[in-house]
This record gives structure tokens, sequence and C-alpha cells, in this order.
């Protein structure tokens, strides 16, 4: 195991109730004024927006409404709730729905504090923002795990790029299982594909020696694996939403990275097939996923293996590649049958995407085992039509 320092800044409410009970508490610490984020007013319909906004007008809060976070946040919109931040005097912001609009929080929150540019301070001066407004975030969305760490994906459409920034971290969050319970199916099993991928990126990270952090991660991807398969049968049931809410917070609280340095190559493909698409994030790693780990796991097919056996429960076959590839096959098997898609075509992505400028515009990791070319990238993107 590599040397680690380990810190965890989010305070966790979760379950039933848990925004009746907790947030008023949390409210207290911080000033009159809150910025409520949301998405595209699902929130309106289901009941969830009436709930809150009675909580923060109970509490005596100003209440300053940023509708219209995208699934994609772009940076366009992370200026305009960074201005409405300072013309407002927000002290606190309460980002409620899923990944997309609590990274594009943590990223206002940062900006609001900041004179300069944040793209240009954190991806050309190499530095990271180290003040913050206040925020807090309800999770009605579950998947990306973005409540729990300081990490955000942005799109800069004029720069084609779309890539992580360090924003602000929660400084609690809130997850109710019965929220989701509203969302379409389809957006479920989506994000809950994301928390398998997640883990994924992590676990064929390196080292890939025995370590506890691998023996924790392969119990997250059996959970999320079993309980995907129960909510497509009883799309209602509590437990199993339960367990895919915390699943997705385990991936990305950093316990399971603990002294693993990650990979995410499949998530620095899917983003850039993102920024010229605005595709859905969690069908893009589907369709990755697959195509990548066939491309790369003759040259690591020992954790493969541990793969296919810990995770798939895959008996060993004549050869550890062999093993290794059965437990891609069953990765593969497994995409398609809770409907994901397996190809971009299904996602409607065409041939006019230049497919060429996606892999060479893609940010290349160390590799679990294989470090990638653009060349080979590209042939990724290919095999994926």
């Amino acid at each position: 195991m590599n040397n680690f320092t380990f810190s965890y800044p989010t305070k966790v409410y979760f379950g039933k109730n848990a925004a009746a009970d907790y947030l008023p508490t949390e409210l207290a610490k911080y000033g009159d004024t809150v910025m409520l984020a949301f998405g595209g007013g699902s929130i309106k319909s289901n009941g969830i927006y009436d709930e809150i906004t009675a909580i923060l007008k109970n509490a005596g809060k100003t209440v300053i409404e940023f509708s219209g976070i995208m699934s994609n946040p772009t940076y366009a919109k992370v200026q305009q709730g960074a201005g409405l931040v300072r013309e407002k005097g927000v002290d606190f912001i309460l980002a409620v729905g899923g990944g997309s609009v609590i990274d594009c929080c943590k990223i206002i929150s940062a900006q609001a504090k900041l004179d300069c540019d944040i793209w240009d301070m954190e991806l050309n001066q190499r530095k990271i923002p180290t003040e913050f407004i206040p925020m807090g975030a309800i999770v009605t969305v579950s998947g990306t795990g973005s409540e729990m760490n300081s990490g955000a994906v942005i799109t800069n459409e004029e720069k084609k790029i779309k890539c992580g920034l360090v924003g602000a971290s929660a400084s609690f969050a809130i997850l109710d299982p019965e929220y989701t319970m509203t969302v379409p199916m389809k957006q479920v099993i989506s994000g809950a594909f994301d928390t398998l991928s997640h883990a994924m990126e992590t676990y064929f990270g390196k080292p890939d020696s025995n370590n506890l952090s691998d023996d924790i991660n392969e119990a997250v991807m059996r959970s999320v694996i079993v309980n995907i398969r129960i909510l497509l049968k009883e799309p209602q049931d509590y437990n199993a939403r339960s367990e895919l809410m915390w699943a997705s917070a385990m991936a990305e609280n950093g316990i399971l990275k603990i002294g693993k340095i990650t990979d995410f190559q499949a998530h620095q493909i899917e983003h850039q097939l993102g920024a010229y698409t605005d595709c859905n994030h969690g069908q893009g790693l589907a369709v990755i996923h697959p195509v990548l780990y066939r491309h790369i796991y003759k040259s690591g097919a020992a954790r493969f293996a541990r793969f296919a056996r810990n995770v798939w429960g895959i008996s060993d076959k004549n050869t550890e590649e062999e093993t290794a590839l059965a437990g891609i096959n069953a990765l593969a098997d497994f995409i398609k049958e809770i409907g994901m898609p397996t190809t971009f075509a299904e996602m409607g992505i065409g041939e006019n995407v230049d497919l060429k400028a996606v892999a060479q515009s893609t940010n290349i990791t160390a590799g679990c085992c294989k470090k990638l070319t653009a060349e080979e990238i590209l042939e990724i993107l290919n095999e994926c039509k």
C-alpha cells in the first residue's frame, strides 16, 4: 500500500426524513442568505422543492434561487452562479439534485471568492482555491458520489474540454433514498453504473497487490451489481435504493482510494466524448469500459482475473488471461442485461462526431496496467461505434 493522508470534511445524514430532521440544525450555523441551486425543475413536481423551501423559510433564511443547472454543467453556468452569489451576498449554497448540480455548486463556491478565473488558475497556473462560500448538498439522484469530495466535472463549451476542477467540499450531505423514487429508472441505472465505474477505475489502479482498499472495493462492486438487479425487478425497493446510494458515496469518499493511485482512463475518454456530444455520462462509460478493458487486460491479467473471480464469481479457466477475459465478458453481459447501451450508435451518437479530435484532446492517465496513446484511444472510440 502506498503512503497516504486521509481526512473527511463532510458530515453525512442518511435515511428517511433526513432533511426534515437535520437540515434546520445545519442551517443555523450559517448566515441568512441561502442560494438554493437545482436543475431542470423536477424537484418542483416531486415535492422536494416545497419541503426544502419550507425548511429554509422556517429557519428565517432569505432564499435566492439558482435553477437550470444542466446534466453536464458548463463553465458559463458556473460563472452565472458565481455572479449571483456576489450580487446577492449569499452566505450559504444549498445544492439540491444529483452530481451535476453539486459539481456546479462546488466551483461556484470557489469562483465567488476569487478575483481571477478559476479555469485558468487551476489548469494553467496549477493552483487550487483555498477559500469557499460554505455549501451543503441534498442528493436526489445518486451515482456520482459528488457530495463526498471536492472534485467537480465541468464542460468548457468554448474550448470543447470537459474535465475535473477542484472546488468546495460540502459541509454536510443529506442522503434520503426516498428522494430517488421519482427519478426515471433509466437515470437511476445510469447513475448506478457510474458508481460501478468509479469503483473499477480505482480497483484497476496501482498498486495491484492485495490491500484492504481493494477488498472493500470488491464488496462495493458486488453490492452495486446485486442491487441494480433487485431494483430492475422491484423499482420501489427502498433497501436496494439505500444500498446503491451508500455505494455511490463509498466509491467517491476516498475510502476505496486509500493507498492507491487511481486510473480513471475510461472517465477521461468519456469526458471528452461528452465535451463533443453532451452525451449521458453513465451510458458513455458503459460503452467504453468493456472495449477499453479488452485492449489492456493482457498487460494486467492477474488483476483482471481477480476481478473475474471475486466480483463476478467466475471459476479459473485454463490460463489467467482466459479468466481475465471471462470477467470482462461478464461485465459486458451485465451491461446488456441492465439495458445500458453497448455502442455509440445506441446512444444516438452519429458518424458526424470527430472521434479523432476527441482522442487527441483526451487526458491520458498513467494507466492501470498499460498507458495508452492517442492513437490507441482513437482505436477504442472507433470500436465503440
